[in-house]
C-alpha cells in the first residue's frame, strides 16, 4: 500500500461529511483554527526558527529566505486572511441559472465542491494557512505538500489548525499534511487518481513542469512570474520610476514582481538616470545597449541634454543583457531592461516571453492603454500601477490558492470559486425521452 493512500482515503471520507456543512458550520470551525494559530504563535515561530536557520546555513539566498520567514505581523497577516474568507458568502448551493425547457423539465445550474484538493508548494508557509481556509470555505479537503525548507513550520500550523477545527466542531480530517519531506510524496499525489480531484503547483519553473508532466490528475498551473511594464514617453516619470522600484524591491522572490522593463526608445532619456539612481544598490540593472548608454553616456538619449555625465550614481550595477535574461524569472533583486520602438514590439515581446501572469503599461495615452489591454495575453493587466497586487489578500479574496496563468475556469488569483464546481439539478414530472 502507498504511504499516502490511508491519507488519500481519509480526506475523500472527510470531504464527503465537509461536503454537507452549512456556512455557519463552516464559519464556526474557520474563527476556531485561526483562533488556535493565534493562540499557537509562539510554537509557530519556534518553528519557524529551526526551518530559517537550517535554510540559511544550506545557503539560500535572501530573496527566497523571505519568502520563509514568518513573524508576529505575518501571522496576523494570516489570521486576518482567514477573518477575510469567513466573512465572504458561502460559494457552495449557490444557483448560477435556471430555465425549463420546452417538455417542462427544470434545469438548476448549481454550485459544488470541487472535492480533494492537493497543494504542492515551495517554501512559504503562509500558504499552509491560506489554502487550508479556502478550501475549508468551499467545502474541500485539502493534502499539504509544501517543501521540505518549512517542514517544521507546516507542521506547527497544521497542528494548530486541526486543534482549532476539533474545539469548533469543525472536521479535523479535512486538512491534512504531508510530512515526510521525501520527492516520493509527489509523484504519489501526482498518481492519485480517484482520491485527489486536482493538484496546485506553486512555486517555481521546475516545480510547476514537473507537476504538469508527471501528472494523472487534473491540474491547474500556478505561480511562474515572468512579468513586464512597458513604458511610454507619456508616462509621468517620477511615478514610473516609483512603481518599477515597488514592483523590483519590494518582494522580488514573489511571482508577482517585475522582471522585466521595456522602455520605448523616446522614453529612455527621461528614465534611466532617475531609474539607475533609485536602484543604485538595490538591484543589479541587465542592459541592453540603448538603455545602458542612456544611463552611462556616451550617446543620443543618455539624458536631457544629449549627452551622458558618465557619472554613474554610488552602488549601481550594471551588466549587458543576453537573451537569457528576456525569458528567466529572476526572483532577485535583478531587473532586466530593452528597449522597444513601438507599443506592438513591446506587446510582441511580452506574448513572446511572458508567462501570462501580471503585465503593466505606464502611460498617459487612452488609445496605447486599449491596445495594451486588448493584445496583451495574461491574467491581469494593469494600467499605471505596481504589478505587486497581484495577490488574492489584496483583490480581497482574503488568501489565494495561487495565482493561475491558464486559461480554464480558474485564472489570475484563485480565491473560493476555484474550488467548485457545477452540478445539474433536474426536476420533472413523468417526462421521457422519445
Amino acid at each position: 500500500m502507498s504511504s499516502l493512500e490511508p491519507v488519500f482515503s481519509s480526506l475523500k471520507t472527510a470531504q464527503a461529511a465537509l461536503a454537507l456543512q452549512n456556512r455557519r458550520q463552516k464559519d464556526e470551525a474557520l474563527a476556531a483554527a485561526a483562533a488556535a494559530i493565534d493562540g499557537g504563535r509562539a510554537e509557530i515561530l519556534a518553528a519557524n526558527r529551526a526551518d530559517v536557520e537550517k535554510a540559511r546555513s544550506g545557503g539560500m539566498k535572501d530573496a527566497l529566505l523571505d519568502r520563509l520567514i514568518l513573524n508576529d505581523k505575518r501571522i496576523s497577516g494570516i489570521i486576518e486572511g482567514i477573518e477575510t474568507v469567513i466573512r465572504q458568502e458561502d460559494p457552495i448551493g449557490k444557483v448560477k441559472a435556471g430555465w425549463t425547457l420546452p417538455n417542462g423539465i427544470f434545469i438548476e445550474q448549481t454550485t459544488v465542491p470541487l472535492g480533494v484538493a492537493a497543494i504542492i508548494y515551495e517554501s512559504r508557509p503562509n500558504v499552509t494557512a491560506d489554502a487550508f481556509s479556502l478550501a475549508y470555505k468551499a467545502g474541500c479537503a485539502i493534502l499539504l505538500r509544501g517543501s521540505s525548507a518549512a517542514l517544521a513550520s507546516n507542521a506547527a500550523i497544521v497542528k494548530a489548525i486541526k486543534a482549532g477545527l476539533s474545539a469548533g466542531g469543525g472536521i479535523p480530517g479535512a486538512v491534512e499534511l504531508a510530512h515526510s519531506g521525501s520527492r516520493d510524496e509527489v509523484d504519489e499525489i501526482l498518481s492519485a487518481r480517484g482520491f485527489i480531484d486536482v493538484v496546485l503547483p506553486r512555486g517555481g519553473k521546475d516545480l510547476i513542469r514537473r507537476v504538469v508532466d508527471n501528472a494523472r490528475v487534473p491540474v491547474i498551473e500556478t505561480g511562474e512570474g515572468n512579468c513586464h511594464i512597458y513604458v511610454e514617453p507619456s508616462a509621468g516619470i517620477a511615478n514610473a520610476v516609483e512603481i518599477i522600484v515597488n514592483a523590483k524591491v519590494q518582494k522580488p522572490g514573489a511571482c508577482n514582481a517585475v522582471e522585466t522593463v521595456l522602455v520605448r526608445r523616446d522614453a529612455l532619456a527621461a528614465l534611466m538616470p532617475p531609474l539607475a539612481a533609485a536602484l543604485a544598490g538595490k538591484a543589479e540593472l541587465r542592459c541592453d545597449g540603448p538603455s545602458k548608454e542612456a544611463i552611462t553616456g556616451g550617446g543620443p538619449g543618455s539624458n536631457s541634454s544629449g549627452k551622458g555625465s558618465g557619472v554613474l550614481p554610488a552602488g549601481l550595477v550594471i551588466k549587458d543583457a543576453v537573451e537569457e535574461d528576456w525569458e528567466t524569472e529572476f526572483l532577485d533583486y535583478i531587473l532586466a531592461i530593452k528597449t522597444v520602438d513601438s507599443i506592438g514590439e513591446a506587446i510582441d515581446h511580452i506574448n513572446r516571453y511572458g508567462t501570462r501572469h501580471s503585465e503593466a503599461i505606464l502611460t498617459k495615452d487612452l488609445a496605447a492603454q486599449n491596445e495594451f489591454r486588448r493584445r496583451v495575453d495574461a491574467a491581469c493587466v494593469y494600467t499605471n500601477a505596481s504589478i505587486r497586487f497581484t495577490d488574492g489578500g489584496e483583490f480581497g479574496f482574503g488568501a489565494e490558492l495561487g495565482i493561475s496563468t491558464q486559461k480554464f475556469h480558474a485564472r489570475g488569483p484563485m480565491g473560493l470559486e476555484a474550488l467548485t464546481t457545477i452540478k445539474y439539478l433536474i426536476s420533472g414530472e413523468g417526462q421521457v425521452r422519445e
